[in-house]
């Protein structure tokens, strides 16, 4: 999300209320005024203190790094703000190892036409009636949903791959769901616990 003067920094909700001691929109808060509240104390004593972390701050982690990142762009985005995003992308040499995705169709648009070398993936809670067209409308090369909407569309997995597209599933955070979704054969899930998801990988991968 973007600060009131322009600086993208990764905060999941609108407001800073929930994971912060601050109360107020994220989009009418200034950067200085987000980095003096404490976003680490809801979670835990261990991280009292730890600051909103600035978008620039997880680039340059990922640059010393081997991983990829999708990077959601919450809400609208003007193609000015996706330009902030793409120059520091680029200044730390990831363009290749970052994926963009919105809930907002609108700016996957903007997404296509400011930064057409990065590729994007469609974020909806429920599939539409023919994701493929709409993957393919939007030059994007997956769509991000829920094992909701695939129980509901159990062939759309194979739908999409017969297309060349992916799926992908949020939120996922057990082993139960984490075998559903093998079982469906996604192409990656989104999880709040990244270290569990790993073991569990080591463990049920063939071979293993």
């Amino acid at each position: 999300q973007l600060t009131v003067d322009g600086v993208p920094v990764l905060i999941h909700d609108d407001t800073v209320d929930r994971t912060t001691d601050g109360t107020g929109l994220v989009a009418e808060l200034a950067l200085d005024e987000l980095r003096a509240l404490d976003a680490g104390a809801w979670y835990s004593p261990e991280f009292a203190g730890v600051q909103v972390p600035l978008l620039d701050e997880f680039l340059d982690a990922l640059a010393n790094s081997r991983k990829k990142a999708l990077i959601e762009l919450k809400g609208y985005w003007a193609p000015e703000g996706i330009r902030t995003v793409m120059d520091a992308v680029y200044l730390r040499g990831v363009q290749n190892r970052v994926i963009f995705g919105s809930f907002n169709l609108t700016t996957i648009s903007h997404l296509a036409r400011t930064a057409p070398a990065i590729p994007r993936v469609v974020i909806k809670r429920d599939l539409p009636t023919d994701p493929v067209a709409l993957v393919r409308h939007y030059d994007a090369i997956a769509i991000l949903t829920t094992p909701t909407s695939l129980e509901n569309d159990p062939q759309v997995v194979e739908r999409m791959h017969a297309a060349g597209l992916g799926v992908l599933l949020y939120t996922l955070n057990s082993e139960e769901r984490w075998s559903e979704a093998l079982a469906y054969g996604v192409d990656g899930i989104v999880t709040d616990k990244p270290s569990k998801l790993d073991g569990w990988i080591a463990k049920t991968a063939p071979g293993t």
